[in-house]
């Protein structure tokens, strides 16, 4: 018992230490305290660079952390620090976080079955599949719906039909997230705006409200409120001294692999760094880590045309994009994320994350390009083919290896190519752009 408590002391007082590193701006004003790049050796003639890629990628606001305090702040047109914008799908983060603090107030366990809260009946299946179905199994992506209804996003019974057994599948499906909302208010009594007025506006300074666009659920707020977020995430849930999530058990699932079949989500967050990942509307699981050139322990909130709360622990960093798409609209924006990541690692100096390191690996360059990509594979056999498909996983050609592929056919966007060498698949993804 005494080795026990031993070791639970440590681990307080190593996040108590890790927070009197950090800077919290204060609940009440927009006094933020700042730090000059060039203060931490940063190479700053960058910094223009990454400022026109955000402003022809149509960014609203972007926000670098580090230790808490604002290193780089820019806004675009004529956003301000004050301007509201949504969140999209890294709202989901929120939610999540949400939930870890009803299960540490008693209202809810993780294995409770969904139909507790949301009634029996709730969705179109059986009722023997409909009782596997857990509020983990939402958090999780993995309640077995089919994703390919004519809009996954609809939360009527009719839209949430069978398509394997809950947790045998893995699907980017919004509709069962979306009733988290109803059974954080089933379980609390609250509504979702009044819990996360209580539980973390008050205690933290952000802003924001929930707001319902059909059948979504959509988070508002200004950018610096989603930095505040990010920022209470990064020092595990704890504002300053005021512990806001104090199950440090949840915390360390909340960001790590939730199942084995997405090894790159944890609890409605996506995790960097792991050894393969799957993406919305694909039943493909790629090699590799979800952003090569960003830090592998980087966990992210990411949103539908590029709204990122990126939270790197390794380097006490928050990274906030808001805005527009420019044209591609991902459910996902991971490529975005990837090229704000490869732009900030000139800007810290750093050489870039990517698999170029590595001379055994596949590397596709250049990567986007608007015509032409080249193919660098290890020294060995060739492929005995190669095969690209489109972001929906529909396949768009079939032809023998060539190292050069000309793209002017294919229209700008997100693509995969599948290379098999030794008899073995290797899948890369590529952007062409205009």
């Amino acid at each position: 018992m005494s080795k026990i408590y031993l070791l639970v002391t440590l681990i307080f007082l190593q996040l108590e230490l890790h927070s009197q590193k950090l800077y919290f701006p204060p609940i009440v004003g927009n006094t933020w305290d700042t730090i000059n790049p060039v203060n931490l050796g940063w190479c700053t003639q960058y910094v223009d660079e990454l400022y026109s890629y955000l402003d022809d990628e149509q960014s609203k606001a972007f926000i670098v952390l580090k230790d808490g305090k604002i290193v780089l702040e820019k806004y675009f047109d004529t956003f301000t620090k004050d301007s509201l914008w949504y969140w999209a799908s890294a709202g989901k983060t929120l939610t999540s976080f949400l939930v870890g603090m009803a299960q540490q107030d008693g209202k809810l366990k993780l294995n409770d079955l969904s139909s507790k809260y949301l009634g029996a009946g709730w969705t179109s299946e059986a009722p023997d599949k409909e009782n596997q179905i857990t509020i983990w199994n939402q958090l999780t992506m993995t309640t077995g719906f089919d994703d390919g209804v004519s809009d996954n996003h609809c939360t009527l019974k009719d839209c949430l039909t069978y398509k394997a057994d809950a947790g045998t599948r893995w699907a980017y499906h919004n509709a069962p997230y979306t009733l988290l909302r109803d059974v954080l208010q089933s379980a609390t009594g609250i509504n979702e705006n009044q819990y996360i007025l209580n539980q973390l506006r008050i205690r933290t300074g952000m802003n924001g409200v929930w707001i319902t666009s059909s059948f979504d659920n959509v988070y508002v707020s200004n950018p610096r409120s989603m930095a505040r977020f990010g920022l209470l995430v990064m020092n595990h849930g704890v504002w300053n001294q005021d512990s806001l999530l104090k199950d440090q058990a949840y915390y360390d699932a909340m960001i790590h692999p939730s199942q084995s079949l997405n090894k790159s989500y944890g609890y409605l967050w996506w995790l960097n760094g792991q050894p393969s990942f799957m993406l919305p509307t694909l039943q493909i699981v790629f090699p590799g880590p979800l952003s090569p050139e960003a830090p592998k322990d980087m966990f992210a909130g990411i949103g539908k045309n590029g709204q990122l709360v990126c939270v790197v622990p390794s380097l006490n960093m928050v990274v906030v994009r808001m805005g527009e798409s420019n044209g591609n609209g991902d459910e996902v924006s991971i490529v975005l994320c990837n090229q704000i990541w490869a732009r900030l690692n000139k800007i810290m100096c750093v050489s870039a994350a990517s698999n170029t390191n590595n001379p055994n690996s596949i590397h596709l360059y250049p990567n986007p390009t608007p015509n032409k990509l080249n193919i660098s594979i290890p020294a060995g056999p060739e492929p005995s083919f190669m095969s690209i498909y489109d972001a929906c996983g529909q396949l768009i050609e079939t032809s023998p290896y060539r190292p050069e592929l000309g793209l002017g056919h294919l229209e700008p966007g997100i693509y995969f190519i599948h290379l098999k060498i030794n008899g073995l698949n290797h899948i890369r993804r590529f952007v062409k752009m205009d």
